[in-house]
C-alpha cells in the first residue's frame, strides 16, 4: 500500500496503516460467498509521527467517537463488488476524515449590534404599549 496524502503538508505513510479484508455483505450475488472485497483501514492517530502536537490534539478530540477502545480510528468500505476500488474508497474516506478534523477552528469575531437597532426596538416597544394602552376602556386606564 502507499502513503496516503491528506494535504500538501501531511502525508500518512503507509507503515502507519493496517489494511485488512473480508467478505462484505450487499450487491454481488454469488461473488458475495467467494471473495473478500470489504475493506477495512486503521489509523492510530496518537501513535502518528507525521503530526504535529496541535494536529494530534485537534484530531482526538473531534474524532473521539470515532475511535475504537484502542484508539485507532477505523473506516470500512463495502461501496462496490471489487476490493481495489473498495481500498481507494476507503483511503479518500480516511483522507477526507483527517482533513476535516485538522482544519483550525474559524475563530468568532465578536461584533456588537448598531446603537439605532436598539433604539428602534425600544421605539417598537413603546408604540405598541401605546397601542395597546388605547384599546382598554376609559374606566381601566390607569
Amino acid at each position: 500500500m502507499d502513503d496516503l496524502p491528506i494535504n500538501d503538508q501531511l502525508t500518512i505513510p503507509a507503515a502507519e496503516l493496517s489494511i485488512s479484508f473480508a467478505r462484505s455483505g450487499g450487491p454481488g450475488g454469488q461473488n458475495v460467498n467467494k471473495v473478500a472485497t470489504k475493506v477495512d483501514i486503521r489509523w492510530t492517530p496518537a501513535d502518528s509521527a507525521v503530526l504535529t502536537e496541535i494536529e494530534r490534539r485537534r484530531l482526538l478530540r473531534k474524532l473521539a467517537n470515532r475511535l475504537t477502545t484502542e484508539g485507532e480510528l477505523l473506516v470500512i468500505s463495502t461501496r462496490t463488488r471489487d476490493q481495489s476500488r473498495n481500498r481507494e474508497d476507503a483511503r479518500e474516506k480516511l483522507a477526507e476524515i483527517i482533513r476535516e478534523a485538522i482544519k483550525p477552528p474559524i475563530i468568532r469575531k465578536k461584533t456588537r449590534a448598531p446603537k439605532h437597532v436598539a433604539e428602534n426596538r425600544l421605539a417598537e416597544k413603546k408604540q405598541r404599549s401605546v397601542r395597546k394602552t388605547d384599546r382598554r376602556s376609559p374606566g381601566e386606564r390607569d
